[in-house]
């Protein structure tokens, strides 16, 4: 059996969806006709973001619900078209309710990068990589 190589969802559980949802409209992001009071769905360029209450998103996946560690493991990332864009990218999320975890730094493999994090701690990077291409529509393409 070949499993398909797509990733269509990344769901995010959140402490306060009204509040996460919030977050994530201050970017301007697209919310999907069918989120409701129960969960909230953004569209990106190449997938979605999903947005469910912490304690669901746990029990539905069969998981523990005893708080995280301040790293899970996991980190978003989102590729931006220029060097310059990194920092104000950082600043608006900042401005939005989340954290700075790491300023714009330029990087030895050669583009720019810095880490912030969502009001519930997941962290976002945002980077310039010189060597992975913006299509028109928004994908990343990493040779």
């Amino acid at each position: 059996m070949t499993i398909p190589a797509r990733l269509g969802i990344v769901t995010l559980g959140v402490a306060d969806l009204a509040r996460s949802v919030a977050f994530y409209e201050a970017f301007g992001w697209e919310r999907c006709a069918s989120s409701n009071d129960d969960i909230a769905w953004f569209r990106t360029a190449d997938t979605h973001i999903g947005l469910f209450p912490w304690h669901e998103l746990a029990v539905d996946a069969r998981l523990p619900e005893e708080p995280r560690a301040p790293f899970g493991g996991i980190t978003l990332a989102i590729n931006v078209d220029t060097a310059e864009d990194v920092a104000p990218f950082l600043d608006a999320i900042v401005a939005a309710g989340g954290s700075l975890l790491k300023p714009a730094s330029i990087m030895d493999w050669g583009g720019t990068s810095g880490y912030a994090a969502d009001p519930d701690g997941h962290p976002w990077e945002i980077a310039h990589n010189p060597h992975f291409p913006i299509d028109a529509e928004g994908r990343v393409h990493i040779p």
